[in-house]
C-alpha cells in the first residue's frame, strides 16, 4: 500500500470527515466551508479543520472562489472539491490497472499475424522493458552481476505490486500475484503476462545475468527471478 493511500485512509477514519467527503463528492461542484459544516451539523471552524485535513491527505483540493452568481462583499470564500485521486486498499496490493493497460494496449496494437494472447504477451514485455529501462537510466547501476541485478529488480517489482522474498543471494521468489484473483480464473493467460512483464523488466535493466522463470507454487506468483545457470 502506498504512503498516499495510508494518509487517505487515516484522514477518512474520522466519521465527520467521511461524511463531509461524501457530501462534497455528491455535490459535483465546489463546496464552501459553510455548506460542508451544515452538511455535518458542526461549526464552520471545526469544518475548516477537517476539510484541510482532507486536502493534506490528497482527497480534496481547495481554492478561493465565489460560488453561484452572487458576488458579495468581503473575502472570496474558500471552496473544496474532490481531487480526482482514487483510494484503493488491498493487502497484498493488486495492480489490475497495470493488467488493464497491457490488455488495452494489446487490443489497440494487435498485429496482423498475432492472436489476442500473443499481442498481450508482447505488450506485457514491452511495458516491463520500458519500466526497466527507465529505472536503469534513473539509477545508472553499471554492469549488473546476478546478485546486484536481483537487488535492483526487487526494488522495481516491489513498486509494481509484487512482494519479493530473497530466498538466496541468487534467487528471488515473488510471494504474491498482483493480478489475483484474475490469475486464478485464467492462469495460463495471466501467468504468461506476468512472465513476459517480468522478463521485460530484466531486459530493460540490462540484467542478462538473471532470468524470469516460470516456477508456480500454491498461493504465490508463478514466476521467480534467479541467476542464469
Amino acid at each position: 500500500m502506498s504512503e498516499g493511500s495510508i494518509r487517505a485512509l487515516a484522514a477518512l477514519d474520522d466519521e465527520l470527515r467521511r461524511n463531509m467527503y461524501a457530501f462534497i463528492r455528491q455535490a459535483r461542484r465546489p463546496v464552501t466551508r459553510d455548506e460542508a459544516a451544515a452538511s455535518a451539523g458542526i461549526s464552520r471552524k471545526l469544518a475548516a479543520f477537517h476539510l484541510d485535513k482532507l486536502v493534506a491527505a490528497g482527497l480534496l483540493r481547495a481554492r478561493y472562489e465565489f460560488v453561484g452568481e452572487r458576488r458579495g462583499a468581503g473575502r472570496t470564500p474558500k471552496v473544496y472539491e474532490p481531487s480526482g485521486e482514487e483510494v484503493r486498499v488491498s493487502i497484498p496490493p493488486r495492480h489490475h490497472d497495470l493488467l488493464a493497460d497491457i490488455l488495452l494496449g494489446a487490443v489497440l496494437d494487435e498485429g496482423e499475424r498475432e492472436n489476442a494472447r500473443d499481442a498481450a504477451l508482447r505488450v506485457a514485455r514491452e511495458r516491463g522493458r520500458a519500466i526497466g529501462t527507465a529505472e536503469r537510466e534513473r539509477t545508472r547501476p553499471g554492469r549488473l552481476g546476478a546478485e546486484r541485478a536481483l537487488t535492483v529488480a526487487t526494488e522495481v517489482v516491489e513498486r509494481h505490486g509484487f512482494e519479493p522474498s530473497r530466498e538466496s543471494p541468487v534467487c528471488v521468489r515473488l510471494r504474491n500475484c498482483p493480478f489475483h484473483p484474475l490469475a486464478a480464473r485464467e492462469p495460463a493467460v495471466v501467468c504468461g503476462i506476468n512472465h513476459s512483464f517480468l522478463g521485460g523488466v530484466l531486459s530493460g535493466l540490462d540484467a542478462a545475468s538473471v532470468e524470469a522463470a516460470l516456477e508456480p507454487r500454491p498461493g504465490e506468483c508463478c514466476v521467480e527471478l534467479r541467476a542464469r545457470s
